[in-house]
């Protein structure tokens, strides 16, 4: 069972900050600067998350436990 509950707004948020931070990295990137408002747009959405004001957002372990999720995610799809 998991630990954390994470709403499916925020691992979809989260999940497509890692696109977006991905993409940004490809050295020829088209459209620097949407991908850049993009990424910004994302963490304001996932810093500012209703989850984070409950009990189960209060702890820093959930923010590090939603990245590696989303991560692990991103690393099995690449597999």
């Amino acid at each position: 069972m998991d630990r954390f509950l994470f709403p499916d707004d925020l691992i979809r948020a989260q999940r497509e900050w890692h696109d977006t931070y991905r993409a940004l990295s490809v050295p020829s990137s088209r459209n620097i600067t949407e991908l850049r408002r993009r990424l910004l747009l994302l963490s304001v959405r996932i810093q500012w998350h209703p989850f984070w004001s409950t009990p189960g957002g209060w702890s820093p372990a959930a923010r590090v436990e939603l990245r590696r999720l989303t991560a692990a995610d991103r690393r099995t799809d690449a597999a």
